[in-house]
């Protein structure tokens, strides 16, 4: 009796066990984004809208889910995806080394390099470490820009500046409390396009150091959600495949960031 008893209990256990790792089966998918990066991702009237927002929605509607979204400041974005706030970062986040050691990636979805702005009366047109030398510097906190310009330029003698939003840098930019800011090419270009943007231009070459810019742009995901991962990979090829990729991105920019 004994011996049926505890064959039978450890029979219970390694079903239990099995159904536990079984894949989840998602029908709601919870998107977090940061909502201040335009045009990628930004509010309006209220709204999440941009770039990213529209590839989750294609990718949601790729995978048959339904999609929620939560806007999140960019410092707590990935602490907020481990405490179980939202599913997968769709914020423009680059994959790097770093942050694999928290969280999952997808493929990338899409991939550009990054650039200094300058005031247009500015004598800046060589922007490497050395010739950058005593100018203040400024880029958004907790980003790859933000890591490039500490760990290479304030080492080279620069001064840097951290801001919560890249729309503060800009800002302090163009009041000319900053020589030079640093961000995705994309980014800025939206800025210098716009009024507020006007005072100031692109200088020197792109920056695409693999090292601190990684291999792309990549939705985040829990290490222990993988079949989402699978599903995601499996839409973002989907969408690039059938044209809907490029829809999207022609409504925002004039070439391919893919």
């Amino acid at each position: 009796m004994r011996l049926v008893t505890r064959f039978a209990a450890v029979a219970m256990l390694a079903v239990a066990m099995a159904g536990g790792a079984s894949a989840k089966e998602w029908k709601t998918v919870r998107i977090g984004t940061e909502g201040a990066y335009p045009p990628f991702n930004y509010m309006e009237h209220g709204e999440l809208k941009g770039f990213d927002v529209d590839i989750a929605k294609a990718l949601c509607a790729k995978m048959k889910v339904e999609c929620t979204f939560t806007a999140q400041d960019w410092d707590g974005i990935i602490p907020a995806l481990l405490a179980g706030k939202y599913d997968a970062i769709v914020a423009s986040m680059s994959i790097t080394e770093e942050r694999k050691q928290q969280i999952a990636f997808t493929n990338k979805y899409y991939k550009t390099a990054a650039i200094f702005a300058a005031p247009k009366d500015s004598k800046i047109t060589d922007t490497s470490p050395a010739a950058l030398k005593g100018k203040v510097l400024g880029a958004q906190a907790s980003t790859i820009h933000s890591n490039y310009l500490e760990d290479v330029y304030a080492k080279a003698g620069a001064e840097v500046k951290l801001y919560g939003k890249q729309d503060e840098a800009n800002l302090d930019l163009a009041n000319g409390r900053l020589d030079a800011v640093l961000a995705d090419k994309i980014v800025l270009l939206e800025w210098l396009n716009s009024k507020d943007g006007g005072c100031c231009q692109f200088v020197g070459a792109d920056h695409t150091d693999a090292k601190y810019f990684g291999e792309g742009i990549g939705i985040g995901i829990r290490k222990d959600d993988p079949e989402l991962v699978a599903m995601f990979n499996k839409a973002i090829d989907a969408i690039v495949a059938d044209g809907t990729y490029k829809t999207i991105n022609d409504k925002y920019f004039p070439f391919s960031v893919y």
